[in-house]
């Protein structure tokens, strides 16, 4: 570097330049001041002598990186800490923000990573009192900021550094220093009260903020959660919590701050409110603490400060669902104050219902609070009234009546917008409420009925309108009901376990289901058959679907005899006499959702998502056979009868829709069934193999190929038995096998036909359940893995020749993962013995695996590991090969051999336990393999073992490299498959004793 001001002017460009090329030149040049270590006096003397800011981050991200990633000497470090200290004490008052920041960041690294090599270190809260009790403020702010880094930094974990030893060093620093650091905290807070300057507060905020949000335990809390865990605050600090002027200075900030530092004051309570209970000295204290929280609580409530910003009142609703989280209904209505607390938290609640647009992310929290309350009423043994009678009805009628407003509201707006299509949201929402309605079930019932009787005869009364252009009016209508059957789902699937309530629950259970299957007879009748494509109505009928779900878990099948009393009452109200009728009606929703549904997606996924699950239920499945309508679907599942098999876009359902038919199908022991049940999908192989080669390439065969590799996928999954999967392969082979060929011959570029093509077979040569398993006279598993072979060969050849496209996963990793593992199954599947290719000069095997190879070694290493599914079906065929298959391994030329072992280098360090397990077998079977013929042995004799002595007299540092990271994982690493890891040691060190020792 010629001179700073060049320096200065490179960096400069380098964080200012809006030219891309010039800033990777900028980089390029200045990358070796974060690189060489040699480099560490130059970052010094840039702090001491630049002018300009950006080569000051530049100066100080460098140094943070060589401290992160190079092994830096004691004394060193301890320079460099020092150093930084005394910068900032006399140049932080003058820097950018983004420069201090830099450098607080900078000695909080060194503090950390030299927690435990010198006591040194460990001053870093004495170093910023000196900062503190400085007069100037910005020498205050600066003491703050280094504690408020030192504690994020501690609480987490750094790329590279073992979290065992991070954990080692956390719990250090909580024992030792983080108490100390609360209390400056909050000795700020009470020293800032008054005091003008902002930023102060901030910081003295933020600081007790990450003390109290410290991973105490070690139990690594999601920070993405919204639902906080109890906060273990270690026993030490048990005085300053149990002193009431704590608690009150969070309050205090929150009513003298604004946001976003007010929400930060909140966020503080919310976590004590969620300390442990067994922090508290005694029962007096707790209850103390409690009665100064709902004191609190109810202020804010009464003067409504700070709730019009929308931070704050999701932070305080937050707040006020920790209550019950925290504490037992029996000391809430113990406290002094309860009934005007509970009243204050009933209209909060109605009012943030009223206001569901702006707080339909917060009213989860609420509604969370009143159903723990209500479900902890047959626990109280106080003779305080819980007042819960009085409110929990209203709070049921107020939710109710908001979801209808949401309707209205956002009808005329953007139909996309609507909760009804945000599953999550619709989840978290309803979670709650049952619980809140059962509580008052009679009344909560009769006010559901009052609401639904009036809409259900308008929507009645809609099946004889005539059909107009504007149908807002009739899409209200849907909207609201589609919101009461989700609540009367969401209340039908939480079923009262005790049987003293269930039998006077369960007659009203059916009063509401009655109502829903009213509806049913009407949805699909009249002008509301025009109506398929609104999607108003595909929100009801996605509803209807999800009332079935719940209901037949609730009382179809299994649960059906106990359920005598709603049987009883649905007989009297609609003739539904037992659990066989109303399957019966759910089945026939089924099958006219799809006649009728060819565009949407949705429902039609959500339509054959119910069919499988009654399908594949034990008893639902034998009941279902007895239905005409299931009878009429087995034999008519052609796209005459079922619009939806034609529309491309549908055409994933395929595979649910004939999965199912297939596990119906497979239930009834009879070829004869089978044979005609599975006719249509002949007539369309039958129709594809005669089609010409010349005519191969249209869209009409590209689709129809889709669409039966879909079909015939969905069948093989549902063959779950040796006899099962018998019937399927005796219809496949050997007729139709050769269409599968032809299909890659002809469409090896487009993705769309290949990918279901082998999906299909990578289902078809699974062994799952043994079902692959033929008589010991039978060649039918060498004969299907020829087939394999020769698909393998064919697809491969073919892929490898093709030019590189842009989208490069899609057009060809994709199709070469699904291969891997059409293979890596065919060879692990136990049902070929593959002595028989070599014994009788068959090529099948050695050409599948040549192509693998190719197809493998065609795709750069970084590729690889960058996605997961390729990542996955690599290494599934490296361990079937190092297991049964060496001799392939072995015989490649010695660079080949040393790239793969690398390979399985690489995936030990995978983060996926599955990955790094496949690579340990891969290695401990070759370790073994190497140490069984080569080690023990005289002169090697075997080829193979010829071949592998060679590939390790030429690479003598592929195995040591192998063991030394496998003990570093070990050791270093919180692996949970650690057994499996160490396996592969034991023959890794027997074969490289000498190299062990030097580890």
């Amino acid at each position: 570097m010629e001179s700073l001001a060049q320096l200065e002017a490179l960096c400069e460009r380098l964080y200012n330049s809006q030219d891309t090329a010039e800033r990777a030149r900028a980089e390029s040049t200045l990358q070796c001041f974060s690189v060489n270590t040699e480099y560490i006096s130059q970052c010094q003397y840039i702090l001491d002598n630049a002018s300009s800011p950006y080569a000051l981050v530049l100066a100080s991200s460098s140094l943070l990186k060589q401290v992160s990633e190079h092994t830096l000497s004691l004394q060193l470090r301890l320079d460099i800490r020092n150093y930084v200290v005394g910068y900032l004490a006399t140049r932080g008052p003058e820097l950018q923000p983004y420069v201090t920041g830099s450098l607080i960041q900078l000695l909080c690294r060194i503090t950390k990573l030299g927690w435990y090599d010198d006591d040194r270190f460990r001053e870093i809260v004495k170093d910023s009192m000196n900062f503190l009790s400085q007069s100037t403020t910005e020498h205050y702010c600066i003491g703050l900021k280094i504690l408020n880094q030192i504690v994020a930094e501690m609480n987490q974990p750094n790329p590279g550094f073992p979290l065992t030893h991070q954990r080692k060093i956390a719990c250090s620093f909580r024992d030792l220093a983080l108490f100390q650091i609360f209390q400056i905290s909050i000795t700020s807070l009470q020293q800032l009260k008054n005091d003008i300057d902002k930023r102060l507060k901030d910081q003295a905020l933020s600081l007790a903020l990450k003390c109290l949000s410290f991973d105490f335990v070690g139990t690594s809390l999601d920070e993405s959660s919204e639902d906080l865990g109890t906060v273990q605050i270690p026993s030490s600090w048990r005085p300053i919590l149990e002193d009431t002027s704590t608690l009150q200075l969070f309050f205090d900030y929150y009513a003298i701050t604004k946001p976003p530092l007010s929400k930060e004051a909140l966020e503080c309570l919310v976590r004590l409110a969620s300390v442990r209970r067994s922090l508290f000295s005694n029962d007096t204290e707790r209850s103390k603490f409690l009665a100064h929280l709902m004191t609190g609580t109810k202020e804010i409530l009464q003067t409504g400060q700070g709730l019009a910003d929308h931070d704050n009142y999701h932070e305080y609703c937050r707040l006020l669902g920790r209550f019950k989280v925290n504490y037992q209904l029996s000391e809430l209505v113990n406290v002094e104050g309860y009934s005007d607390w509970i009243r204050l938290v009933a209209e909060f609640t109605l009012k943030s219902l009223q206001s569901w647009q702006w707080a339909s992310s917060s009213v989860y929290y609420l509604l969370g609070l009143w159903s723990r309350l209500v479900t902890s009423v047959p626990y109280l043994k106080s003779d305080m009234p819980s007042l819960l009678d009085e409110f929990v009805p209203k709070i049921t009628e107020g939710f109710i009546t908001s979801r209808f407003d949401c309707v209205q509201a956002i009808l005329p707006d953007d139909l996309s917008e609507d909760p009804l299509d945000n599953v999550e949201l619709l989840q978290d929402q309803l979670d709650n409420f049952p619980y809140i309605c059962r509580f008052q079930y009679e009344s909560s019932s009769l006010y559901i009925i009052k609401l639904l009787e009036p809409i259900l005869q308008t929507y009645t009364e809609g099946v004889r309108l005539p059909i107009s252009g504007d149908n807002d009016d009739l899409s209200i209508i849907e909207g609201q009901l589609a919101w009461l059957v989700h609540i009367i789902a969401s209340i039908i699937k939480f079923k009262p376990s005790t049987s003293s309530s269930s039998e006077p629950q369960e007659i009203i259970d059916a009063e509401l289901a009655a109502r829903v299957f009213q509806l049913l007879q009407i949805t699909d009748t009249g002008s509301h058959v025009q109506r398929y494509s609104q999607i108003s109505k595909q929100r009801l009928d996605r509803a209807i679907l999800t009332f079935f779900q719940h209901f037949r878990k609730s009382y179809v099948g299994d649960q059906a005899m106990h359920s005598s009393k709603l049987y009883s009452r649905l007989s009297e109200l609609l003739g539904l006499q037992d659990h066989l009728m109303v399957l019966n009606v759910i089945v026939g929703k089924i099958a006219t959702n799809l006649k009728c549904y060819t565009q949407s997606e949705d429902v039609i996924e959500h339509t054959l998502a119910l069919f499988l699950e009654l399908a594949s239920g034990y008893m639902t499945g034998k009941l279902l056979l007895k239905l005409d309508t299931v009878k009429y679907i087995i034999g008519h599942h052609t796209r005459d009868h079922f619009p939806f098999l034609e529309e491309y876009k549908c055409s994933r359902s395929r595979t649910t829709f004939y999965y199912t038919l297939g596990w119906l199908i497979f239930m009834e022991d009879s070829p004869v069934k089978f044979k005609a049940s599975v006719e249509p999908l002949r007539q369309v192989l039958i129709s594809l193999e005669s089609t010409p080669d010349t005519a191969f390439r249209t869209d009409a065969v590209k689709y129809a190929l889709i669409g039966l590799m879909r079909d015939l996928r969905g069948i093989a999954m549902a063959t779950n038995s040796r006899r099962t999967y018998g019937l399927l392969f005796d219809w496949l082979y050997p007729s139709h096998m050769p269409l599968l060929l032809k299909a890659v011959a002809h469409w090896t570029d487009t993705p769309e036909v290949t990918t279901p093509l082998l999906k299909f077979m990578a289902e078809f040569v699974l062994n799952k359940l043994q079902r692959l398993t033929f008589d010991s006279s039978s060649p039918n598993g060498i004969l299907l893995f020829r087939e394999v072979s020769k698909l393998i060969v064919a697809y491969g050849t073919r892929v490898l020749s093709l030019p590189t496209p842009a989208d490069i996963y899609t057009y060809k990793y994709k199709g070469i993962w699904i291969s891997l593992t059409i293979l890596t199954r065919a060879l692990a599947g136990n049902y070929v013995n593959f002595g028989v290719f070599e014994l009788y000069g068959d090529r099948a095997l050695a050409d599948a695996l040549d192509v693998a190879l190719k197809l493998t070694l065609s795709i750069p290493l970084a590729d690889i590991m960058a996605f997961r599914k390729l990542t996955r079906s690599y290494f599934a065929l490296l361990e079937v090969l190092c297991n049964s298959h060496i001799n392939v391994i072995v015989n490649l030329d010695t660079s080949t051999f040393a790239h793969i072992v690398g390979s399985l280098e690489s995936g030990l360090k995978s983060l996926d336990s599955s990955i790094s397990t496949q690579c340990a077998s891969a290695v401990d079977n070759l370790a073994a393999f190497y140490f069984n013929n080569i080690t023990v042995g005289e002169a090697p004799t075997l080829p193979a073992a010829v071949n592998l002595a060679q590939h390790i007299a030429e690479c003598p540092r592929l195995f040591p490299e192998i063991l030394k990271t496998l003990f570093e994982i070990v050791l270093f690493e919180d692996c949970a498959n650690q057994w499996s890891i160490s396996r592969p040691m034991l023959s890794l060190i027997l074969i490289n004793e000498q190299v062990t020792l030097q580890l």
